[in-house]
């Protein structure tokens, strides 16, 4: 559209309205307050337009764009490499990853769907389970053959720990095995914020770190990180789709959810 196309869109706007919607400058152009309310009321009418016009058409017709907000690791080792089969079925759907570690305000950031690890906190959200992720201990072959590999969770005692992400606000491990329960307190030689850092410092041969196996996989695959106490159980981490509460989610946002459920459940 033209500038001055745009220039007369807004003036029947603004007159239809009866309020100043923009504020304009030789530099720039902004919102007005009453602009502002204005936009945040009529956007999600124009999203309910665009999904009604969408559901019309049928799940073989998405387009517009779809916002999902998930993990980075989770994001580059599970989500990334399960998107050329999606995203080809569907040429006029536009994806939006929202790489971040945070938990985002699904309103307020106008996510459509987000991808959470653990306990729910929102309890009017609707979700989805895409799957359990079992925890594990890993190190790399070259620290075990130093330091030794413990047989039990009380042979921890002496190693080198790593805390990652996943045990952040944590102070013990936790094993199971034939109904037997130990517990070990851990101390970090090495704390990351990065589930690739703990990951990679494992790797590097600097100690013992416990991960979800979505996180190591790859490393596991390939020989750079081995188990550790494999037969004692630490449990699993939930994984689910969380849509935003309060509003229908929208048929996209389904759709990507319903073939990740499924790329996940087949390995």
């Amino acid at each position: 559209m033209s500038q001055p196309s745009a220039s007369r869109a807004i003036a029947a706007l603004e007159g239809d309205v009866g309020a100043a919607l923009l504020l304009r400058s030789t530099r720039a152009i902004t919102l007005t307050e009453a602009g502002a309310e204005y936009l945040a009321r009529v956007e999600p009418i124009l999203a309910a337009l665009d999904e009604a016009n969408q559901a019309a058409r049928g799940v073989d017709q998405l387009r517009g764009e779809l916002r999902v907000a998930v993990p980075a690791t989770f994001a580059i080792r599970e989500v990334i490499p399960r998107l050329p089969d999606f995203l080809g079925k569907h040429p006029a759907l536009r994806l939006n990853l929202l790489m971040d570690d945070h938990r985002q305000d699904l309103i307020r950031e106008g996510v459509d769907v987000a991808v959470r690890f653990g306990p729910l906190q929102d309890s009017s959200a609707t979700s989805r389970l895409l799957c359990m992720n079992e925890k594990v201990l890993v190190a790399s072959p070259a620290y075990l053959e130093h330091a030794g590999s413990p047989t039990t969770p009380l042979g921890l005692e002496g190693h080198h720990i790593i805390i990652g992400p996943l045990d952040a606000n944590s102070t013990n491990w936790s094993f199971e095995l034939d109904g037997r329960v130990q517990s070990f307190r851990i101390e970090g030689r090495v704390t990351t914020s990065s589930n690739d850092g703990a990951t990679a410092a494992a790797v590097a041969g600097l100690g013992i770190v416990s991960s979800g196996l979505m996180g190591c996989r790859a490393e596991l695959s390939n020989g750079s990180l081995v188990r550790v106490l494999e037969h004692w159980k630490m449990g699993a981490i939930a994984v689910n789709a969380v849509f935003p509460a309060g509003r229908a989610a929208k048929l996209a946002a389904r759709a990507f959810v319903k073939h990740l459920s499924s790329g996940l459940q087949s390995g």
